[in-house]
Protein backbone atom coordinates (compact mmCIF):
# COMPACT_ATOMS: atom_id res chain seq x y z
CA UNK A 1 0.00 0.00 0.00
CA UNK A 2 3.19 2.67 0.74
CA UNK A 3 4.37 1.94 -2.31
CA UNK A 4 0.95 2.66 -4.15
CA UNK A 5 0.49 5.77 -2.28
CA UNK A 6 4.05 6.88 -3.04
CA UNK A 7 3.69 6.52 -6.70
CA UNK A 8 0.46 8.33 -6.68
CA UNK A 9 2.72 11.05 -4.86
CA UNK A 10 5.18 11.10 -7.44
CA UNK A 11 3.18 11.01 -10.05
CA UNK A 12 0.99 14.37 -9.22
CA UNK A 13 3.28 16.06 -7.40
CA UNK A 14 2.82 18.90 -10.06
CA UNK A 15 -0.94 19.01 -10.14
CA UNK A 16 -3.21 21.37 -9.01
CA UNK A 17 -5.49 20.32 -6.23
CA UNK A 18 -8.86 19.45 -8.73
CA UNK A 19 -6.09 17.96 -10.88
CA UNK A 20 -4.79 15.62 -8.23
CA UNK A 21 -8.66 14.86 -6.95
CA UNK A 22 -9.39 13.58 -10.76
CA UNK A 23 -6.29 11.21 -10.97
CA UNK A 24 -6.82 9.65 -7.43
CA UNK A 25 -10.36 9.36 -7.94
CA UNK A 26 -9.57 7.52 -11.48
CA UNK A 27 -6.73 5.09 -8.97
CA UNK A 28 -9.65 4.14 -6.35
CA UNK A 29 -12.25 3.84 -8.68
CA UNK A 30 -9.98 0.96 -10.33
CA UNK A 31 -7.83 0.01 -8.03
CA UNK A 32 -4.73 0.15 -10.27
CA UNK A 33 -1.93 3.27 -9.35
CA UNK A 34 -0.68 2.93 -12.69
CA UNK A 35 -3.62 5.10 -13.28
CA UNK A 36 -1.49 7.77 -11.99
CA UNK A 37 0.88 7.64 -14.08
CA UNK A 38 -1.47 7.00 -17.50
CA UNK A 39 -3.98 10.32 -16.73
CA UNK A 40 -2.84 13.32 -18.82
CA UNK A 41 -5.11 16.36 -18.43
CA UNK A 42 -4.75 19.36 -20.43
CA UNK A 43 -4.27 23.15 -18.86
CA UNK A 44 -7.94 24.56 -19.18
CA UNK A 45 -9.85 21.21 -19.14
CA UNK A 46 -10.93 21.46 -15.22
CA UNK A 47 -11.76 25.31 -15.70
CA UNK A 48 -13.57 25.18 -18.58
CA UNK A 49 -15.65 21.59 -17.42
CA UNK A 50 -16.70 23.57 -14.04
CA UNK A 51 -17.93 26.33 -15.80
CA UNK A 52 -19.87 24.22 -17.92
CA UNK A 53 -21.46 22.70 -14.77
CA UNK A 54 -21.69 26.15 -12.87
CA UNK A 55 -23.45 27.47 -15.86
CA UNK A 56 -25.90 23.85 -15.84
CA UNK A 57 -24.57 23.38 -19.64
CA UNK A 58 -24.88 19.45 -20.50
CA UNK A 59 -23.13 16.28 -20.21
CA UNK A 60 -23.25 13.80 -22.93
CA UNK A 61 -22.51 10.19 -22.57
CA UNK A 62 -21.31 7.52 -25.08
CA UNK A 63 -23.18 4.76 -23.20
CA UNK A 64 -26.41 4.40 -20.86
CA UNK A 65 -23.47 3.41 -17.97
CA UNK A 66 -21.31 6.19 -18.01
CA UNK A 67 -24.71 8.51 -17.70
CA UNK A 68 -26.20 6.12 -15.25
CA UNK A 69 -22.75 6.63 -12.93
CA UNK A 70 -22.74 10.28 -13.33
CA UNK A 71 -24.23 11.88 -9.73
CA UNK A 72 -25.24 14.91 -8.21
CA UNK A 73 -25.64 16.69 -11.50
CA UNK A 74 -28.73 19.23 -11.34
CA UNK A 75 -27.91 20.14 -15.20
CA UNK A 76 -29.08 17.30 -17.54
CA UNK A 77 -26.92 14.45 -18.14
CA UNK A 78 -28.04 12.56 -21.98
CA UNK A 79 -27.49 9.74 -23.62
CA UNK A 80 -28.29 9.07 -27.15
CA UNK A 81 -26.88 5.43 -27.81
CA UNK A 82 -30.71 3.77 -27.49
CA UNK A 83 -31.98 6.90 -29.71
CA UNK A 84 -34.21 5.38 -32.24
CA UNK A 85 -32.64 8.37 -34.46
CA UNK A 86 -29.39 7.22 -33.74
CA UNK A 87 -30.15 3.57 -34.31
CA UNK A 88 -31.32 4.06 -37.95
CA UNK A 89 -28.63 6.59 -38.89
CA UNK A 90 -25.87 3.84 -37.95
CA UNK A 91 -27.53 1.43 -40.28
CA UNK A 92 -28.20 4.09 -43.23
CA UNK A 93 -24.39 5.06 -42.67
CA UNK A 94 -22.92 1.98 -41.81
CA UNK A 95 -21.26 3.87 -39.04
CA UNK A 96 -21.25 2.81 -35.27
CA UNK A 97 -24.73 3.63 -32.98
CA UNK A 98 -22.16 5.17 -30.91
CA UNK A 99 -20.73 7.83 -33.90
CA UNK A 100 -24.32 7.99 -34.54
CA UNK A 101 -25.39 9.32 -31.05
CA UNK A 102 -22.78 11.73 -30.78
CA UNK A 103 -24.26 13.34 -34.50
CA UNK A 104 -27.99 13.06 -33.09
CA UNK A 105 -26.50 14.94 -29.80
CA UNK A 106 -25.09 17.50 -32.28
CA UNK A 107 -28.03 17.84 -34.08
CA UNK A 108 -29.89 18.53 -31.24
CA UNK A 109 -27.89 21.98 -30.15
CA UNK A 110 -25.99 19.77 -27.71
CA UNK A 111 -23.41 22.23 -25.57
CA UNK A 112 -21.56 21.50 -23.05
CA UNK A 113 -19.28 18.24 -21.56
CA UNK A 114 -18.93 14.93 -23.54
CA UNK A 115 -17.71 12.02 -21.27
CA UNK A 116 -17.07 8.79 -23.73
CA UNK A 117 -15.87 5.92 -21.17
CA UNK A 118 -16.56 3.11 -24.28
CA UNK A 119 -16.06 3.77 -27.73
CA UNK A 120 -13.64 5.44 -29.58
CA UNK A 121 -15.75 5.54 -32.97
CA UNK A 122 -17.94 8.23 -30.38
CA UNK A 123 -14.67 9.91 -29.36
CA UNK A 124 -13.69 10.25 -33.05
CA UNK A 125 -17.05 11.56 -33.97
CA UNK A 126 -16.87 14.39 -31.25
CA UNK A 127 -13.77 15.56 -32.37
CA UNK A 128 -15.00 15.67 -36.22
CA UNK A 129 -17.66 17.43 -35.23
CA UNK A 130 -16.24 19.75 -33.36
CA UNK A 131 -14.02 20.64 -35.86
CA UNK A 132 -16.69 21.66 -38.46
CA UNK A 133 -18.45 23.43 -35.84
CA UNK A 134 -21.43 21.38 -35.81
CA UNK A 135 -21.02 20.48 -32.24
CA UNK A 136 -20.06 22.96 -28.99
CA UNK A 137 -18.32 19.93 -27.08
CA UNK A 138 -16.17 22.19 -24.63
CA UNK A 139 -14.43 19.48 -22.76
CA UNK A 140 -14.06 16.24 -23.29
CA UNK A 141 -13.32 13.49 -20.95
CA UNK A 142 -12.16 10.86 -23.52
CA UNK A 143 -10.95 7.72 -22.26
CA UNK A 144 -12.41 4.67 -24.22
CA UNK A 145 -11.06 1.46 -23.52
CA UNK A 146 -10.13 -1.33 -25.66
CA UNK A 147 -7.24 -2.62 -28.39
CA UNK A 148 -9.00 -1.10 -31.54
CA UNK A 149 -8.94 2.47 -31.71
CA UNK A 150 -9.15 3.33 -27.79
CA UNK A 151 -5.42 4.47 -27.90
CA UNK A 152 -5.47 6.27 -31.64
CA UNK A 153 -8.64 8.30 -30.41
CA UNK A 154 -7.43 9.68 -27.26
CA UNK A 155 -3.81 10.45 -28.97
CA UNK A 156 -5.60 12.20 -31.76
CA UNK A 157 -7.88 14.51 -28.96
CA UNK A 158 -4.98 15.38 -27.36
CA UNK A 159 -3.41 17.09 -30.22
CA UNK A 160 -6.96 19.46 -30.36
CA UNK A 161 -7.77 22.63 -29.10
CA UNK A 162 -10.63 20.83 -26.82
CA UNK A 163 -9.42 20.78 -23.06
CA UNK A 164 -9.30 17.26 -22.26
CA UNK A 165 -8.88 14.33 -20.32
CA UNK A 166 -7.37 11.00 -21.15
CA UNK A 167 -5.50 7.85 -20.39
CA UNK A 168 -2.67 6.92 -22.31
CA UNK A 169 -2.53 3.45 -24.20
CA UNK A 170 -5.66 1.34 -24.15
CA UNK A 171 -6.40 1.31 -20.57
CA UNK A 172 -9.46 3.35 -19.15
CA UNK A 173 -13.31 2.86 -19.26
CA UNK A 174 -16.87 3.27 -18.05
CA UNK A 175 -15.25 3.46 -13.75
CA UNK A 176 -12.74 6.34 -15.12
CA UNK A 177 -15.34 8.44 -17.26
CA UNK A 178 -17.47 8.26 -14.39
CA UNK A 179 -14.13 8.89 -11.84
CA UNK A 180 -13.26 12.32 -13.89
CA UNK A 181 -16.56 13.71 -14.05
CA UNK A 182 -18.00 12.83 -10.64
CA UNK A 183 -14.58 14.21 -9.02
CA UNK A 184 -15.30 17.96 -10.49
CA UNK A 185 -19.10 17.46 -10.02
CA UNK A 186 -17.91 16.76 -6.14
CA UNK A 187 -15.13 19.46 -6.50
CA UNK A 188 -17.88 21.92 -7.59
CA UNK A 189 -20.20 21.33 -4.80
CA UNK A 190 -17.41 22.50 -2.18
Amino acid sequence: MRQEVSLIDEETKDLTYEERDIVERVVHSTADPEYAKLVKISPTFVETALNCFDNKEDILTDINMVKSGITRYDGKVMCYIRDERAVKLAKKEEITRSAAAMRIAAEDGFKGVVAIGNAPTALFEVMRLVEEGQMDAKAVAGVPVGFVGAADSKEALSKTNIPYVITTGPKCGTPIAVAVINSLLNIRKK
